[in-house]
């Protein structure tokens, strides 16, 4: 019994702070007007995840918080409105080539559909590489694609988990997305994406 009251401890302690950091996440991602609150605050929350990741889980969870995202603010929107752009193209090219009635156009969306794959695939290691490398701005989104590319089993498997929590979230719980659907996402693609990252050791952040 005493086993099962400090798992359900530890438990409830961790869920906590998921809440907490989810919360912070939310809030500040409105601060900024959702289109430029999103970036920092996603890169803050993963700031905050990484520590824990890395075994610092007494940190002060909102100045860490804090620090990042008015540190980042602008580096963080920028990368984002360069992703944006990109993702909005690959997504209008698209819809653009299905349209088209001529076989070769058709042939060739599907051309544009492996781009967008491969855009999944930074996005996914976008955040994590971000908070834990001192990179060039290029190199932010260059190192996400070849780390994706090199790790696929890695890479499948932390997409296919994402899509796995949202997905059973939705249909079982959908409230528990406003509450835990930011950070357990952002603690997932951080733990499957730092397992890569002593292979790449380059300079911390």
């Amino acid at each position: 019994m005493h086993g099962f009251i400090a798992g359900y401890y530890k438990f409830s302690v961790w869920a906590m702070k998921l809440a907490y950091v989810n919360l912070l996440w939310t809030i500040f991602t409105l601060l900024g007007f959702g289109v430029f609150g999103f970036m920092p605050a996603t890169v803050a929350m993963f700031s905050v995840i990484r520590k824990w990741n890395m075994g610092e889980e007494d940190i002060p969870v909102f100045k860490t918080f804090w620090d990042s995202y008015r540190k980042e603010f602008f580096k963080a929107n920028g990368l984002g409105i360069i992703l944006f752009i990109i993702g909005y193209i690959l997504v209008i090219e698209f819809q653009i080539l299905r349209q088209q009635e001529n076989i070769i156009y058709f042939i060739v969306s599907f051309g544009v559909l492996a781009i967008f794959i491969l855009y999944a695939i930074v996005l996914t290691y976008f955040f994590p590489i971000y908070v834990h490398f001192n990179l060039k701005i290029t190199d932010y989104l260059k190192w996400p694609f070849i780390i994706g590319v090199v790790h696929p089993i890695l890479t499948l498997f932390m997409m296919g988990g994402f899509a796995a929590i949202v997905y059973v979230t939705y249909i079982t719980i959908p409230a528990i997305l406003f509450f835990f659907g930011g950070s357990v996402t952002a603690y997932f693609i951080m733990w499957g994406a730092s397992k890569t990252f002593e292979k790449y050791e380059i300079t911390e952040a």
